[in-house]
């Protein structure tokens, strides 16, 4: 690995491993916000919603504009911004001003996100490509298992800290990015897709927000069914309109590659498992089995230390073999895993009735997430490298809102059985549909 794809890979993980942990980082910090700032439970919801609303929303878009004008620009734009509003958080005198700040947030993180794989793409290819998204996606997914640790050791200071403290990773991240190459020149005659954009952002904006509020008011309620309605419709326009916008930011050649298309069907069945299977999981803990919140945390770190060390190795082996078997295994697996974590009673054992469960489903996600990403990415051309990791990120996103929003008071062991079966489905899926690319000389 050269010096150049060192920093590319060290300013695309710093990056998005921030915007990727305030998901989960707020929410043991909630109790103590409420005590600080007051406000209801609705004020608490949208702390953490208002974040996933404008991140969800706006990561398409974001995509797009990262391939218009440059990777490393709005990489360092988001950087900047995710920042500023970090510490508007920090420093925020209410609630209200909490909510529309964690909204600021939302905007930055979707700058990064897709930003920041695109830079990966543009430096990396072949397996070297492979091995960095495992790399990647080892760091960022364990954000997730970090935040609730993070954010619980943090309130013991106070619970602004748990904002605040994202200004030294940002500015880690502004010095190696600045020693990134340069951008190539924007393309002539190239202008922002404004109509697309427009009824992108609204449309999954409607959708998220009829998905986030669902759960308390039901779905007949015309503060979900109107928005959600309201968000499907405009999706729809957005996509007639990208078939024949000029300067469209929507690919549709990009869905012509089978492992695109696949792999994002397959991410939705993943991902939907994934995301309502580890609320669950943490919500039982803490609730059922009485653990604290960093408790609970510590009891999935299992998973964490599996992707760190093995999903590299999995993005490896899948550029070096093909990722149709690691994604076809990996999320049954995974979903073994899950199976066996819902068989888990009301006063469980660590040892005996958790640990196994943990293992299996690290070990199964390790093998999934990196070849995953590697195979939709793969062939994706240069110019809509931001585009690309964009969408599959969106898929993501908004599967996991449906799942999460689907299993609401749920069973333990039903939920969790649910969740297994949409991770074999996921297997299923990519067996069936993901075709591993020609290996030289054969």
């Amino acid at each position: 690995m050269t010096g150049v794809e060192r920093r590319v890979l060290l300013a695309a993980i710093l990056g998005s491993f921030v915007a990727f942990l305030d998901m989960s980082v707020v929410n043991v910090a909630l109790p103590a916000i409420r005590r600080s700032l007051g406000g209801g439970i609705a004020a608490q919801q949208w702390i953490v919603d208002a974040y996933l609303l404008s991140l969800s929303a706006l990561i398409l878009i974001a995509g797009s504009v990262s391939d218009l004008f440059g990777r490393k620009r709005v990489f360092v734009v988001g950087l900047l911004g995710f920042g500023v509003t970090s510490l508007l958080c920090a420093f925020a005198p209410g609630t209200t001003f909490l909510i529309l700040a964690r909204g600021l947030q939302g905007v930055a993180g979707a700058l990064l996100v897709p930003s920041s794989l695109a830079l990966i793409l543009s430096a990396f290819t072949g397996d070297a490509q492979a091995r960095a998204i495992g790399i990647w996606t080892a760091w960022t997914g364990i954000s997730f298992i970090v935040g609730p640790m993070l954010g619980g050791a943090l309130v013991g200071l106070s619970w602004r800290w748990v904002f605040a403290i994202n200004a030294a990773p940002i500015a880690a991240t502004l010095l190696v990015a600045a020693r990134l190459p340069q951008d190539p020149g924007r393309a002539a005659g190239r202008r922002v897709d404004v109509r697309g954009a427009v009824l992108c952002a609204v449309g999954l904006g409607g959708l998220t927000f009829g998905l986030i509020e669902q759960p308390g008011a039901g779905w007949g309620a015309p503060l979900v069914f109107v928005p959600f309605a309201a968000g499907a419709l405009l999706l729809a326009c957005f996509l007639l309109w990208e078939r024949a916008a000029p300067d469209a930011m929507l690919d549709f050649a990009l869905f012509r590659q089978r492992n695109f298309a696949v792999g994002n069907v397959a991410t939705v069945a993943i991902y939907a498992g994934l995301s309502a299977a580890t609320f669950m999981l943490t919500i039982c803990l803490q609730q059922v089995a009485g653990y604290p919140a960093l408790a609970a945390a510590l009891a999935l770190l299992p998973v964490t230390l599996l992707m760190f060390f093995l999903s590299p190795r999995f993005g490896r082996l899948a550029g070096r073999h093909g990722p149709r078997r690691f994604m076809s295994g990996g999320p049954i697996v995974a979903g073994l895993g899950l199976w066996l974590l819902g068989r888990m009673g009301t006063h469980p054992d660590y040892a005996r009735d958790i640990l196994p469960g943990v293992l299996t489903f690290g070990l199964g996600l390790s093998a999934t997430v990196a070849p995953l990403t590697a195979a939709i990415l793969a062939g994706v051309d240069q110019r809509h490298a931001g585009v690309g990791s964009a969408i599959n990120n969106a898929v993501a996103r908004v599967a996991g809102l449906l799942s999460v929003a689907a299993v609401g008071a749920r069973p333990f062991g039903l939920a969790m059985s649910a969740m297994a079966a949409l991770l074999w489905a996921g297997g299923l899926i990519s067996a069936v549909g993901i075709k591993d690319p020609p290996r030289p000389g054969s």
